[in-house]
């Protein structure tokens, strides 16, 4: 049974997160929907991060086990032709190597967190920033955003319905700088908390607009109480952007 790994791009504004939830809009839903359409299989498509409602992706990655053995572009083809009409796109597929898994062969996740730092609200990324009316100083949040980088607790930065069983992780990337009227978060590690990025950001834009130190955000971590925690950032501008395999 030839196992496709799937690079997947989707706006997640429609959806109530990827994960299958009966009556529900999901982006595994919609993908597992075009699988049947396309091959006439009922299957299951797993994914490397389950996101949240309103997050999006731009380099999720995914696979599905077929029963038959198809050209690469032609599942991606065929995918994208039953998608007409839902914001996911399959931007490549290949046939995985033998014990691939798009989930636990991941070595490493990469989010990005836009924020639209200006007076205007957002008209034409409406649903894909976090609008933030107060300047930020992007120096200061990366500044104190590397007093996150390595192995913690995250405890303070945890949902409290994370199923993780434990909030030991290790933050390999956090860094944050400034585009024109954007200020832009990129985190990277092996894997992540529930709301782990969303926590995080809320917290170093307390940092940026001057309500926080990095000495509070370093505090606030080393403190492991969630209720610590700054203001959770919303979805609308988080993006898991890619997925790492060993070679």
């Amino acid at each position: 049974m030839p196992r496709y790994k799937l690079t997947i791009e989707y706006d997640g504004g429609p959806y109530r997160g990827f994960q299958a939830q009966r009556g529900l809009p999901t982006v595994q839903g919609g993908l597992e929907r075009a699988v049947t359409k396309f091959c006439g299989e009922t299957v299951r498509v797993h994914a490397a991060g389950r996101t949240d409602t309103g997050v999006h992706a731009t380099g999720q990655v995914a696979h599905v086990d077929l029963e038959k053995t198809w050209p690469a572009e032609t599942v991606r083809n065929a995918l994208n032709f039953h998608l007409r009409g839902e914001p996911i796109v399959v931007l490549e597929a290949q046939v995985a190597p033998e014990g691939w898994h798009a989930r636990f062969s991941a070595t490493e996740r990469r989010y990005r967190y836009r924020i639209q730092n200006r007076v205007g609200p957002a008209g034409l990324e409406r649903g894909h920033v976090w609008h933030v009316k107060a300047p930020l100083d992007a120096e200061a949040m990366h500044t104190a955003a590397q007093g996150l980088v390595g192995h913690h607790d995250f405890t303070t930065f945890r949902d409290v319905a994370c199923q993780a069983k434990s909030p030991m992780k290790t933050l390999d990337v956090a860094s944050v700088w400034r585009e024109d009227d954007e200020v832009v978060l990129v985190f990277a590690a092996r894997s992540f908390l529930h709301r782990q990025v969303r926590s995080m950001t809320g917290s170093l834009a307390e940092v940026g607009v001057g309500r926080w130190t990095a000495d509070d955000l370093r505090a606030a971590l080393e403190a492991k109480d969630r209720t610590r925690c700054g203001p959770v950032a919303p979805a609308d501008g988080l993006y898991l952007t890619g997925v790492s395999y060993a070679e």
